[in-house]
This record gives C-alpha cells, structure tokens and sequence, in this order.
C-alpha cells in the first residue's frame, strides 16, 4: 500500500535555512513584553479573602499590602456591610473585631502589622469579647449568688 506524496506542503513562518542533513528551521523570538524594572515593580494590591463570624462565605477585599491589619477590618467591615450580607453586625465599628489566622487560632493579629508581612491571604474576623470565659462550675456559683434566696442551697426539701 503506497501513500500519495502531498501536493500541499505547510507554510512555516521564519527562516529556512539548508543543512546538510535537510532544512533546519531558524525563529525569531520576540522580545519578552516587560524588562527587568518592570519584574521587580511591587504589587500595587493584593486580593484577601475574610471570612467573617458566623457568615457563610469570605468577603474578597483588594488593599494595598503596604496597609494594615486595622485597615484590612475597617475595609472588610464595610463591603460586608455594602454587599447586605447575612447576618447582620450587630457591631460596626472595627474596634471590636479581631483579626485572626484561621478560627482555631487564638492569639489575634496585631493592628499596626502590615499585610506584606503576615505572610497569608486568608483570614477569619471575630467579634472581640470583653467578657472572659469561665467555666461551667463558676457559672453555676455565680447563678447561685445572684438568686433572690440565696439562703435556699442549705434548705433539704423532704420529697
């Protein structure tokens, strides 16, 4: 079985040059579209995500990375706020919110850090309590001091 010898042969863009073993093929290659000052230029703004206490989905915020973590809430804050997302804030002002790695991290961001620095894109925003937490054993002593008869812990009811 014999194949037909084409007719049509590709065009190639470039030079083609001879060469002893048949054609070699020579291309220009363009210059890259950006020169070294470029590559080393610094990102004007990053994308975060924030995800917000009890929200279901991150809030994507563009800011700068030269901004702060304080910056970061107030801006989070606001296109949550913007975006009507539920549930609603009871609190507003980014004072009372803290910025945290992920929700299994305890210890908050500082809001004088800078983003470039933190070193993630990916954040969990919490409402700062001011109450501490105690346990159940101090919860049930403080209900017990703060009942009108507090004398009726030492009264044995026959039953």
């Amino acid at each position: 079985m014999s194949f037909p010898f084409p007719r049509h042969r590709r065009k190639v863009s470039g030079d083609v040059a001879p060469h002893s073993a048949g054609f070699s093929l020579t291309l220009s290659l363009p210059s890259p579209p950006f020169r070294k000052t470029d590559s080393l230029r610094r990102l004007a703004k990053v994308l975060v995500n924030v995800t917000i206490e009890n929200s279901l989905g991150p809030v994507q915020v563009l800011i700068s990375p030269d901004d702060t973590v304080a910056d970061l809430i107030k801006t989070a804050l606001a296109i949550y706020e913007r975006e009507k997302r539920r549930p609603l804030l009871k609190l507003k002002d980014p004072k009372h919110y803290a910025l945290h790695y992920s929700p299994f991290w305890l210890q908050s961001l500082k809001g004088s850090d800078k983003l470039r620095d933190l070193g993630s894109r990916n954040f969990f925003l919490y409402s700062s309590k001011s109450s501490t937490v105690c346990s159940c054993s101090e919860e049930a002593n403080m209900s017990k001091d703060d009942s009108a008869f507090p004398f009726m812990m030492f009264v044995h009811l026959p039953l």
